[in-house]
């Protein structure tokens, strides 16, 4: 049995019973791979408030970082120049996080190595 499957027998359930009593019919027909109680619980409390879809919410993905073209640039003149330039100097020389110097060079130009310190 499927999350969705758990969710819509837990959505039948929880107009007449506690999040306990349906919790413990779950362990005696499914044993182990049934849901916890809290998962259980998490839903009853949601049907209860008037949820009606037995599908997760979307979820926002993590902001994805832009990079202006001309930092991007500029990162990328740096290292032309000057091969040796560690991470560190080009972070303080853009005014951009160490950190994301590395993605740009990492991710932009796949420039494995470079110094680091």
């Amino acid at each position: 049995m499927d999350e969705t499957e758990y969710c819509a027998v837990t959505k039948f359930f929880v107009k007449g019973l506690t999040p306990n009593e349906i919790h413990s019919k779950f362990r005696k027909v499914y044993g182990d791979p049934s849901p916890s109680f809290s998962t259980i619980n998490k839903w009853a409390a949601e049907f209860k408030r008037g949820r009606t879809s037995l599908e997760d919410d979307p979820r926002e993905e993590h902001p994805k970082r832009a990079t202006p073209p001309e930092i991007i640039k500029k990162v990328h003149d740096m290292v032309l120049d000057d091969q040796r330039m560690k991470e560190r100097e080009i972070a303080e020389t853009t005014g951009i996080s160490k950190e994301h110097v590395g993605y740009i060079l990492h991710g932009e130009f796949d420039m494995k190595n470079l110094c680091t310190r």
